[in-house]
Order: C-alpha cells, then sequence, then structure tokens
C-alpha cells in the first residue's frame, strides 16, 4: 500500500492568534495539521467557508449614543445595583463575548 501525498500549507499569521488558537487545539488533542486538513474537507463539502463571514452588530460606545440613551443606560445600571441584580466578571465577560459573536 503506497503513502498518500502531500502538500505543504505556508500562511503568515499573528503570533498570538497562533498561539492562542494551538492552545485551544492542543487542550482538544487535535493537531494543527489534522485541523487544518479537517478545515479544507470543510470547505470542499460546503463548496464554500463552512461558517458565516458577517460583520458584527457594533456595541454603543459613548460617542455612538445620544445623551438621553446614555442617561437611560446609567439609570438601568443604576437599577440593577441597587436591587443586586448583577453579573460576576465571568459572566458579564461570557455574556459580552456572545453579544459580540452574533
Amino acid at each position: 500500500m503506497a503513502a498518500a501525498k502531500t502538500a505543504n500549507v505556508t500562511a503568515r499569521i499573528q503570533p498570538d492568534i497562533k498561539e492562542s488558537a494551538e492552545a485551544i487545539l492542543e487542550r482538544l488533542g487535535i493537531p494543527v495539521s489534522v485541523f487544518i486538513d479537517m478545515t479544507y474537507r470543510q470547505v470542499i463539502m460546503h463548496d464554500g467557508v463552512p461558517f458565516s463571514l458577517e460583520i458584527p452588530q457594533k456595541i454603543a460606545t459613548r460617542d455612538s449614543i445620544t445623551e438621553a440613551e446614555f442617561n437611560k443606560m446609567m439609570a438601568t445600571g443604576l437599577a440593577q445595583a441597587k436591587a443586586d441584580d448583577s453579573l460576576t466578571i465571568d459572566e458579564a465577560f461570557l455574556n459580552l463575548r456572545m453579544e459580540i459573536a452574533k
């Protein structure tokens, strides 16, 4: 039985992105080469990119909202604080990540 031929893939990527992704893949027990192969196979199976490529809706910033919207947001936050209706920092960041991913 002859060994399957292989081809090399070369890509430039920011070091912190590479390290973060590879750390996750390592926790999953997936070598980078296997992940790349799986991704290419999914592109073939979907006849395109196998995930959504959308620009997420931007999160409101102080510069992008009116004075009334800002005051309403602050009043809501104050009412939540007074009612002890709050989240842990981990819950807040998880919610933020989920909102950004939409």
